[in-house]
């Protein structure tokens, strides 16, 4: 099967190594991640291949297209996590969510019932194309509630370019940044691989993800961890996964 690729040895193998993903599409016909229980099987076999001991996925939530609830997420959660144990996975899978700054966010952060992970971290998102007007006020009400924003893949946001100011401006509002391993190695475009880069050796990244909806993001994974950037990752960041 597929997943047997991640068995061979790296070329290049770093001292470093990352044991807990933070964020992912591996529950079942939940998004525009896996698309079976079967799926998600094979996807934390190869999970575990490229070294993973601990997997958080973090589901969609928007209001227009992925409207999971904490309750649906849950759900999920328990059903591969069954699965997982009767196919004798040795893996720990945990469940959060990636929220989308829509119209709904501020409903679902309100609600009391909110899918963080770790002490408090919240995964989030905007538009690849757009700076939401009011993102400064979400990021003030997520702290609001008691959480800690983090930004997922700031290095594939379009609207982003001035990268000195715009990166300050958001760590200086307390967000913490979580950068996808596929855009070191292109795997989103120039674009996206120059903006890793800088925040790599501008020492600005908190968490590192797979993002995996798919076979195709866990083995670049499996390059990301082959190439010296991956290195220079641990050298100049303060990474925080595996504290999970």
């Amino acid at each position: 099967m597929a997943f047997w690729i991640f068995g061979k040895k790296d070329k290049r193998a770093s001292k470093y190594t990352l044991s807990i993903d933070i964020h992912s599409h591996i529950l079942p016909a939940i998004d525009d991640g896996s698309k079976s229980l079967e799926e998600s099987i094979v996807m934390l076999r190869a999970m575990q291949e490229v070294g993973y001991s601990k997997v958080i996925t973090t589901p969609h939530v928007m209001v227009d297209v992925y409207r999971n609830t904490p309750k649906i997420v849950r759900k999920k959660l328990v059903l591969l996590q069954e699965e997982a144990r009767t196919r004798g996975l040795d893996i720990e899978i945990e469940a959060a969510a990636e929220y989308y700054l829509d119209d709904g966010f501020l409903g679902h952060l309100n609600s009391g019932d909110v899918l963080s992970f770790g002490d408090g971290y919240l995964l989030f998102e905007t538009s690849y194309m757009d700076r939401p007007i009011n993102m400064e006020d979400m990021i003030f009400e997520i702290q609001s509630a008691g959480f800690k924003p983090v930004l997922a893949h700031p290095e594939r946001y379009r609207y982003i370019n001035d990268l000195g100011g715009e990166y300050s401006r958001l760590k200086e509002l307390g967000v913490l940044f979580q950068l996808n391993l596929n855009s070191l190695i292109g795997g989103y475009g120039k674009n996206a691989k120059q903006k890793a880069e800088f925040l790599v050796k501008q020492g600005l990244i908190s968490f590192l993800g797979s993002d995996a909806h798919g076979l195709r993001h866990i083995e670049g994974v499996k390059q990301a961890k082959s190439i010296e950037m991956f290195d220079v990752i641990f050298k100049n960041n303060t990474i925080l996964n595996d504290t999970l």
